[in-house]
C-alpha cells in the first residue's frame, strides 16, 4: 500500500509515522516548504518526497494542510489520482470543502475527516507516534463516499486507535466551533492579557500557576493554521464567540455586584461539565 501525505506538519507528520508503524505502509510525503520536506524525510516520518505529479501511483493519498487551501488542493488530487485511489483530509473544518468537492466525478473517492488530535507544537519535529489514541475520530458526509472507500479509512483509524462518529459537514462545522475553535480563541485572548499586564508587572508569571499554563496551553499553536481556521468557520464562530462574550458579561456584572448567591450557583452549575467530560472519556 502506498500513501501520500500532503502536509508534513503535526498531524501529517504524525499520520505517516503511525501508517508506516502500525500498518506498514509506504509512505510517500509532499510539502510546499522544502525545508519541511527535507525535515521530514530526515527524521524518517516518510520514505521518500516525492513531485506532486507522482500522486498518480498512490493508493492512498492524505490532505494535511491548512484549512484554507484545502478545496482547490482537493480537486487538484482528485484530478490526478488513479480511478482506485482514496483521498482523505484532516482538516478541522468541512462545509466549504463538502461544496468544493461535491460535484466532482471522482466525490465518492473522497472521504471528509477530522481527527481532534494535536498539540501546541507545530512542523515536522512535533510529529510523534501516539497522537491520535483513544482520541475522536469525525467521519463527515459518509453517504457521499463509497463504502470501501469509508471501510479503508475506518481501518486506518481503527487501528490507530481512535473512536470515529459520523455528521454531515454543516453539524460538525457548528459544533466544533464551540468545544474546539472557541477554546483557541479564549487560550490566545487569556495570554494576549496577560503579556499586555507584564509590561507593567514583571513578575506576574512568577506567581502563574498550573492553573494558568493548562488554560494558555494553547495559545501557542500555530498562527499559520488557526488564522484560516478561524475565517473558514467564521459564521460558527461569531455565534459561540458573542454567547461566550455574553456570559463573561454576566459574570463580570456579578461580580460588581458582589453577588454571591448567583456567582456560587452558576459556578455549580458549570461544575456540571466534569460529568460530560467523564461520559465522553468513557
Amino acid at each position: 500500500m502506498i500513501v501520500t501525505v500532503i502536509g508534513l506538519g503535526l498531524i501529517g507528520g504524525s499520520l505517516a509515522l503511525e501508517l508506516k508503524k502500525r500498518l506498514g505502509y509506504v509512505v510517500y510525503g509532499i510539502d510546499s516548504e522544502a525545508s519541511n520536506a527535507n525535515k521530514a524525510l530526515e527524521l524518517g516520518i516518510v520514505d521518500e518526497i516525492i513531485e506532486f505529479n507522482q500522486i498518480v501511483e498512490s493508493d492512498i493519498v492524505v490532505l494535511a494542510v491548512p484549512v484554507n487551501v484545502l478545496p482547490d488542493l482537493a480537486i487538484n488530487v482528485l484530478n490526478n489520482i488513479k480511478s482506485s485511489a482514496i483521498v482523505f483530509d484532516m482538516g478541522s473544518t468541512k462545509e466549504k470543502l463538502s461544496k468544493t468537492v461535491e460535484n466532482h466525478e471522482k466525490r465518492i473517492n473522497f472521504v471528509a475527516v477530522h481527527p481532534i488530535a494535536g498539540t501546541e507544537h507545530s512542523g515536522p519535529e512535533a510529529a510523534i507516534y501516539g497522537l491520535f489514541d483513544e482520541k475522536v475520530n469525525i467521519i463527515c458526509d459518509q453517504e457521499l463516499s463509497s463504502k470501501e472507500a469509508v471501510d479503508k479509512v475506518l481501518h486506518i483509524f481503527n487501528t490507530l486507535n481512535m473512536r470515529t462518529i459520523f455528521m454531515n459537514s454543516e453539524a460538525h462545522d457548528k459544533h466544533i466551533a464551540y468545544v474546539s475553535h472557541l477554546s483557541h480563541i479564549s487560550s490566545f485572548m487569556l495570554g494576549k492579557t496577560v503579556l499586555e499586564k507584564e509590561k507593567n508587572e514583571k513578575n506576574i508569571f512568577d506567581m502563574a500557576g498550573s492553573g494558568f499554563e493548562s488554560t494558555v496551553r494553547l495559545a501557542k499553536s500555530s498562527p499559520n493554521m488557526w488564522t484560516p481556521i478561524l475565517i473558514e468557520n467564521k459564521e460558527n464562530i461569531l455565534n459561540s464567540l458573542n454567547e461566550y462574550i455574553d456570559n463573561l458579561t454576566v459574570f463580570r456584572d456579578l461580580i460588581i455586584e458582589e453577588n454571591k448567591e448567583r456567582l456560587q450557583q452558576t459556578m455549580l452549575e458549570t461544575n456540571y461539565i466534569k460529568e460530560v467530560l467523564t461520559g465522553i472519556q468513557k
